[in-house]
């Protein structure tokens, strides 16, 4: 018995074999002109950058622009050699526009030209920036200020067939962090789906789960918003691009890494509106903060702030110079990256080739500077150079990676430096972390465990000054979440401790004394170490022990 013969199955199977035949050839052709081959199949299409090509010159070029990033364009062409061709690229580069070639075949070319039926609707954006047409981000970004409401959105694009919809999907992500206060967005694909996740107070958070066509399309559109290669999936790539947000540039920095099943992405949210720089709200206990801001004025010295990445150093670097900052004296920073653009001072940034922090501090020195802020303090050349700034009438601030205010002194000394200098040199060691506050709208208080009574009496034990000591430690705060969604943490604040450079301390730390033995010696001085002021917050309901607990070191035995 004969079987059926079925048509419209078969012609499928050509077409597709036909398709993969075609493309197939663009890729030979890419090879023999020397240009890299794309596919506007699977890539999303900038509809600003089409507008900059008149139908009617891109049908006789048989070229279309399909992304467009400040004044690089992204041209995709059906051959190199083509008269009109030549007179479209030498029109926009007339115009200033900088032009990277890709070849595509006959299927891509037809569907990028299906897009000029679609620009009138389509929006503008000024150079340089992803615009989401106008104030809709704004308005998007309130109406996705909960994870139903992201999912919802998200879900109706996903299941709407045309390549417009589905590349709304990262303006759709974008706004949702920001109407989130997201820090980072996290794009992780995986053997059958790619998950989304935002960084919330510090934390992870799964937000949505994608399929590969549109990993494939949100990999594509990041990739060409920070200016990265399409074709490179083998190697790590870091871009930038800036979204504009309420007639405010909001930065995103973008760091892509290979994975087994495509490409890692991390989407960092560089926004001003969400950053505070001033020293009364970071959470710095009064006592503190009144020796710390003495200190910052000092014509030299040198400040430095510890903790591991993503603790809030640097913000609180930015939060001093801003104390500080008069016009009547000069501020130079090197960083790397800027983070952010502060008002009046001298920002630059290292390139890790001929401007890295040592050399770029040298050069700061012959400027004239009163306060030098250094990114980072990561060697010997460094270090020493940093000092030396400090012991010659500057003001020097940086950062280092140490687990405590104690450990800045053992680990100045592993990268090469001097114990005898540091008494002149240094004069604030601090350290913090950041731990999440909880919802003053759901927040209660719970007693305390017996085992945590114990847990904080030994904490305070050290503190010489029994004016902080709390005077009970029966209650602590709790998290009250309002739904499965919910955490009960809103916002972050920051625990901190400091050592502050006396004559006494100089000579202890001449013969390079364990992190212990500084520890012990300074609690003479009498301020809150970062556990205690972790647990001071929980006893005030501020934060809970759990959070406390989870970011400070705590006393043995």
């Amino acid at each position: 018995m004969s079987s059926k013969f079925n048509s419209e199955a078969e012609d499928a199977k050509l077409a597709s074999v036909r398709a993969s035949e075609e493309e197939d050839l663009a890729r030979v052709l890419a090879e023999k002109y020397n240009l890299p081959y794309t596919d506007l199949g699977i890539i999303p299409i900038n509809m600003d950058a089409v507008r900059l090509i008149p139908e009617k010159d891109a049908h006789e070029a048989g070229a279309v622009a399909f992304d467009k990033n400040g004044k690089h364009i992204s041209l995709a062409v059906r051959s190199p050699q083509n008269d009109a061709l030549t007179r479209v690229t030498h029109e926009l580069e007339t115009q200033g526009y900088i032009l990277e070639m890709y070849l595509m075949s006959e299927t891509s070319f037809n569907l990028a030209m299906k897009h000029y039926e679609d620009l009138s609707l389509a929006a503008g954006s000024k150079a340089g920036t992803f615009d989401i047409s106008g104030d809709l981000l704004s308005t998007l970004s309130k109406e996705l200020s909960t994870l139903p409401a992201i999912r919802q959105h998200l879900t109706k694009s996903l299941t709407e067939k045309k390549q417009s919809e589905i590349s709304e999907i990262l303006e759709e992500i974008l706004a949702g962090a920001f109407g989130m206060r997201a820090s980072d967005i996290h794009i992780e694909p995986s053997e059958d789906i790619t998950r989304l996740r935002f960084r919330l107070d510090g934390a992870l958070t799964d937000v949505f789960s994608f399929d590969t066509h549109a990993y494939k399309f949100i990999n594509s559109r990041i990739k060409i918003l920070s200016g990265l290669k399409l074709n490179i999936t083998n190697r790590a790539q870091d871009g930038r691009f800036s979204v504009l947000m309420n007639d405010s540039e909001v930065e995103i920095r973008t760091s892509l890494i290979p994975g087994n099943y495509g490409e890692s992405i991390v989407l960092r949210i560089l926004d001003p509106s969400q950053i505070s720089l001033t020293l009364d709200n970071k959470g710095i206990h009064p006592k503190l903060l009144k020796r710390l801001r003495e200190e910052i004025t000092r014509p030299n010295g040198m400040l430095l702030t510890t903790g591991p990445t993503g603790s809030g150093k640097t913000t609180t670097l930015y939060s001093f110079l801003t104390e500080v900052y008069t016009p009547g004296i000069k501020i130079i920073t090197i960083e790397d990256p800027i983070e952010y653009h502060l008002k009046g001072i001298v920002q630059t940034q290292t390139n890790r080739e001929d401007y890295t922090f040592a050399s770029g501090l040298r050069s700061i020195l012959r400027q004239d500077p009163d306060i030098i802020m250094v990114g980072e303090i990561r060697d010997a050349e460094v270090a020493e150079t940093a000092i030396q700034a400090a012991l010659t009438g500057h003001f020097v601030l940086s950062t280092l990676h140490t687990n405590n205010a104690a450990g800045t002194f053992p680990r100045l000394t592993d990268l090469g430096a001097d114990p005898k200098s540091f008494a002149s040199a240094i004069t604030v060691a601090m350290a913090q972390r950041l731990v999440r506050t909880l919802n003053p709208s759901t927040r209660t208080m719970r007693p305390s465990t017996d085992e945590e009574k114990e847990m904080m009496q030994r904490i305070f034990s050290t503190l010489t000054d029994d004016s902080l000591r709390p005077s009970s430690f029966e209650q602590v705060g709790m998290a009250v979440p309002e739904n499965d969604e919910d955490t009960g943490y809103k916002g972050r604040v920051g625990l901190f401790e400091a050592i502050f450079m006396d004559e006494h301390l100089g000579e202890f730390l001449r013969p390079n004394p364990s992190e212990g033995e500084i520890a012990k010696e300074v609690a003479r001085q009498g301020y809150l170490t970062m556990a205690q002021d972790g647990v001071l917050k929980a006893l005030s309901g501020e934060t809970t022990l759990e959070e406390v607990f989870s970011v400070v070191d705590l006393p043995r035995g």
